[in-house]
């Protein structure tokens, strides 16, 4: 609910305040209800509030306990309150106006460095701890919020965004050139493997699931917080696991629903945001409001080029969901005069960093735009539904009923899954396969076979061995290796730079249009209970996605809950916005390619290549093609470098 900053110093000289003022100055571009510091002679405090639950509104934030020593700052909405109200013994006359700041305080006051394991939310904050000299932080398990920091040794300074750290005079401005090598390298969409990195060099980020602990001159960090797949619930029949997935769900849902503004959601014609929005929207009948929802679909005149399997335009697939719900207002947006390049440089300055996913960026965007002005305080998503509520990769599932050899489950399972989707089971056997024996398959892929192209410059990847590392780690940097879904999933919880990337940029916007992204999906409890469902749950009588689709059913139309042919698709019309600009586009990538600095880190030969292949017109189906996504890579790299120097 705010951006946060402060100042401690690990020896015994007195603050400057000046520096503390100098970053809270920094965050004045941010919109806020209230703003407000605490300090003592050795720590600053600060906090640009925005009031998002009906509990902050007034809130003294940061906040000092006389009788427990204790002074907090915190960006957080804290989801498990009744929970807390009986761990901690508060009395039913306080618990409705106690603000989550305070319940964070006190959980550390009962807890100490444990106290994060008991938090459920959306967090980042920092406690002063007087008696024992101490400062001591954390954020949450998935880095819903961001919490970035500069340590020399003699002090730390924190804050929710970078630029005002780079604001302060004894924080000097450097390029981390490891973090950017591995930006370039790897081809998928997370930026770097080292979850505490950023761009700059002398600023680090707390990363997900970690507390950070000052004390006696030292700085520590722990990870607090890991998930296991190996132990799984049993209960009694399928209908005990569609009854207990809708109660935690719903429980998720409605904790996200505490706002004193009103409730919007983001919504697509799939399974993750109807459901959400259904949920959402039955809990706020009770309270006699409605869902707001908004939609992105294409510009007029855009003529859908995608497979058959996909779809471009959801428009009547989100009328369907928004028909038989019921109790939603809903908005379908297609923000003409928006693409990915003209959102380029503004969303640099909202990121504070480059960033991949340009696809998406002008409708994300706009729909906070348009959020923000309608009065919405909490906006939900689904984003995290494809590892948690809708899992379930039937070809996987059954490429381990074969490696298994267990061939009636199989049969029966294929064989309806093949009615299902009126496809034929040989095909549908083939692809199974490859799933259960990828090496085979990669040896026998013709030596021609695609490779995300190369777009680091060679010497630049020498000079910091980001391939070998990369590597090691087991990344490939090819795109082009055959990975079980179990195992992508495994690295989703298991990798914490896979949650940095939606946890900056939800932060970031959050922050510029004052509310809240919130994910029912990334419930901390929705997690660890999908994680514990038996596998023959999630794929079942030939369904993928079993247990979302039995679980909704009377939730959301069966055309939507039991749609195994098609999938929605966003950002399918990017390049047929930017034609009307598109020799500008490519009048840039060719600047680039004469900028001595630019041709340092990137491979300039690639770049031209791709430049050649699409430079004649702006072809709708390049949106998805690799040469398009490697040029938009370098136009955001090649803008941010320019305003860096």
């Amino acid at each position: 609910m705010s951006a946060i900053a402060g100042i401690f110093h690990l020896n015994d000289e007195p603050i400057n305040l000046e520096h503390g003022k100098i970053m809270m100055k920094e965050l004045e571009k941010y919109p806020a209800d209230d703003v407000q510091t605490w300090h003592s002679d050795k720590v600053f405090l600060g906090c640009h509030a925005q009031w998002i639950t009906p509990e902050s509104i007034g809130e003294k934030l940061p906040y000092y306990d006389q009788e427990r020593k204790l002074a907090i700052t915190a960006d957080a909405i804290i989801d498990n309150r009744e929970e807390l109200f009986e761990k901690l013994q508060i009395k039913k006359s306080k618990q409705e106006s106690i603000t989550d700041s305070e319940l964070i305080l006190l959980s550390y006051d009962k807890w100490g460095e444990d106290s994060p394991k008991y938090l459920v939310g959306d967090f980042a904050f920092m406690i002063w701890d007087e008696r024992k000299r101490k400062l001591f932080g954390a954020r949450d398990f998935s880095g819903s919020r961001t919490l970035y920091y500069f340590t020399n040794g003699k002090q730390i300074s924190f804050c929710t965004a970078i630029k005002p750290l780079l604001s302060l005079p004894y924080i000097d401005k450097k390029l981390n050139e490891q973090w950017l090598a591995e930006f370039l390298a790897i081809p998928v969409n997370f930026e770097s493997t080292n979850p505490s990195a950023t761009i700059y060099k002398n600023i680090n980020q707390l990363p997900p699931s970690h507390y950070i602990s000052l004390i006696n001159g030292e700085v520590s960090l722990s990870r607090y917080c890991t998930f296991t797949e190996d132990k799984k619930i049993k209960l009694n029949s399928d209908q005990e696991y569609e009854e207990a997935f809708r109660y935690i769900f719903g429980s998720a849902v409605k904790s996200r629903l505490r706002t004193h503004h009103k409730v919007g959601a983001q919504l697509s014609g799939g399974l993750d945001s109807g459901s959400v929005s259904s949920f959402a929207a039955k809990e706020l009948r009770k309270e006699n409001k409605r869902l707001h929802t908004f939609s992105y679909v294409p510009v007029d005149g855009f003529i859908d080029f995608t497979h058959k399997s996909r779809i471009a335009n959801e428009k009547s697939n989100i009328q369907s969901t928004v028909q038989f719900v019921g109790n939603i207002s809903d908005q379908y947006l297609s923000f003409e005069e928006k693409s990915p390049f003209t959102e380029i440089d503004e969303t640099l300055d909202i990121h504070e960093m480059p960033y991949k996913f340009f696809e998406n960026t002008f409708w994300l965007k706009g729909i906070y735009e348009q959020a923000q002005k309608q009065g919405i305080g909490v906006l939900l998503n689904g984003q995290r539904g494809n590892w948690t509520i809708s899992w379930g990769p039937v070809l996987d599932y059954y490429a381990i009923l074969l490696k298994k050899l267990k061939w009636f489950q199989l049969y029966h399972e294929l064989n309806l899954y093949s009615k299902n989707i009126a496809v034929k089971k040989s095909r549908i056997m083939t692809e199974v396969r490859k799933k259960a024996f990828p090496s085979l398959y990669q040896l026998l892929k013709p030596k021609d076979s695609f490779h995300f192209p190369m777009i680091i410059n060679n010497e630049f990847a020498r000079k910091t061995n980001v391939l070998e590392n990369l590597h090691e780690q087991g990344i490939d940097i090819s795109a082009s290796q055959i990975t079980s879904a179990y195992e992508v999933r495994k690295r989703q919880f298991e990798q914490l730079y896979y949650w940095n990337t939606t946890g900056t940029y939800s932060s970031k916007l959050s922050l510029r249009y004052s509310l809240w992204d919130r994910d029912p999906t990334n419930d901390l409890r929705v997690i660890r209970f999908c994680l514990s469902v038996p596998e023959q749950q999630y794929v079942r009588k030939g369904l993928d996605r079993s247990l979302v689709r039995r679980s909704t059913q009377g939730y959301l139309p069966d055309d939507i809950r039991l749609n195994l042919k098609t999938r929605g698709v966003q950002g399918a019309d990017g390049v047929h916005r930017m034609a009307p600009m598109w020799g500008q586009f490519i009048k840039e990538l060719h600047e680039i390619c004469s900028d001595p600095i630019i041709g340092e880190i990137l491979n300039l030969k690639v770049i031209k290549d791709a430049i050649k292949k699409i430079e004649k017109e702006a072809r709708p189906e390049y949106a998805f093609d690799f040469d398009f996504r490697i040029l938009m890579r370098c136009l955001i790299v090649s803008r941010f470098i320019k305003n860096f120097t």
